[in-house]
């Protein structure tokens, strides 16, 4: 003879017996001893109209079960709502987007410079080479007795047009691509600042800000970008004395606060010409290296001396051709090419 198996009760069912889910929707049971009223003949008396007093609204976690319910401690405590507190103003906040800079790619590719992303290019390999000899000169740097000076590299010209604000973003944006590199691009030409235009970027306070009010931390001022490994420093807001701010004891702080927020960041200045601004020769005794741009058959030779004299705060100058010929047997490099170091 079958028998029928024996039936066992559901997991919502057992949980029913034992939090008895339905104890608010039965109505109360009268004792034994009560006296038995007939709704008919004592009906109850209708309540006076009693404006409720008013309840104040509590979020709906404040209003969770108490902390001994047994439905609220089988909650890991991980995941349970706070109980008589207030949550964390971060609770609230919602990421900005709006801190990460978006790099006009199209003003980049107009201007014939390195678009990330794109085919390497010939320009893309002459920067790949610059790079890699500022990179090698950073490691011997760091090893000397001025190796707090290895990761800071100051791009200059002899005099305005000689295109080191090209070489500058081209430069940054290279050595973005590297893998145990990130670059901080900061725009220290501070009579025509054109970094950020470059760069389909609005004007916002930078270097001279926190130059000028100890209270600023100029890591607050760092722009993030849409590009990898690449952030930039504005030059912030002009002053007439923006040489003796960059001469001042507070520019030293500055540029450690910079050096020590990431060990992984290789400072770049794009400084003023050395021959139409002071503030070149001043910065040169603060970095490493100087990259200094001579546009081919152009920059007169008289001047590039004069330049590498008034920069020779850096022990380390390079010179880079700019705008060099290319011709069917190869390279023209114009009538002078050189480097000055290790003087």
């Amino acid at each position: 003879m079958m028998h029928k198996p024996i039936r066992r009760d559901s997991l919502l069912e057992r949980a029913a017996r034992a939090y008895d889910f339905g104890a608010g929707f039965r109505a109360p049971v009268k004792d034994a001893g009560d006296p038995v009223q007939d709704d008919a003949v004592s009906a109850p008396m209708p309540a006076p109209d009693v404006e409720p007093a008013p309840v104040a609204e509590e979020p709906a976690w404040q209003a969770a079960a108490p902390i001994d319910d047994p439905t609220f401690l089988a909650i890991p405590p991980e995941l349970r709502a706070p109980v008589g507190q207030e949550l964390p103003p971060a609770f609230y906040e919602t990421p900005e987007l709006s801190d990460i800079a978006g790099i006009d790619r199209g003003m980049l590719a107009e201007a014939g410079m390195i678009v990330p992303g794109a085919p390497v290019g010939p320009l893309a390999e002459e920067f790949r080479l610059i790079k890699r000899q500022l990179l090698i000169t950073r490691e011997r740097i760091a090893q000397g007795h001025q190796g707090d000076k290895a990761r800071t590299v100051l791009v200059c010209s002899a005099r305005p047009g000689d295109g080191k604000t090209f070489c500058a973003v081209n430069l940054a944006l290279s050595m973005a691509m590297e893998r145990d590199t990130e670059v901080l691009l900061v725009d220290a030409d501070f009579a025509k600042p054109d970094v950020l235009a470059r760069l389909g970027l609005a004007e916002q306070p930078g270097l001279l800000d926190a130059l000028a009010d100890s209270r600023i931390d100029v890591e607050n001022l760092v722009i993030r970008t849409d590009i990898g490994g690449l952030s930039i420093l504005p030059a912030g807001t002009k002053t007439a004395t923006d040489t003796e701010l960059l001469a001042s004891a507070r520019t030293r702080t500055v540029l450690s606060r910079l050096l020590d927020a990431n060990p992984r960041r290789i400072v770049i200045f794009d400084s003023p010409p050395a021959l139409a601004a002071s503030p070149a020769a001043v910065l040169a005794m603060l970095v490493g290296q100087v990259m200094l741009v001579v546009r081919a058959d152009d920059t007169p030779e008289n001047e590039l001396r004069e330049a590498v004299q008034r920069l020779d705060g850096c022990d380390e100058i390079a010179l880079v051709l700019n705008a060099v010929s290319f011709v069917p047997g190869g390279r023209r490099y114009g009538t002078y090419y050189g480097q000055e170091g290790g003087k």
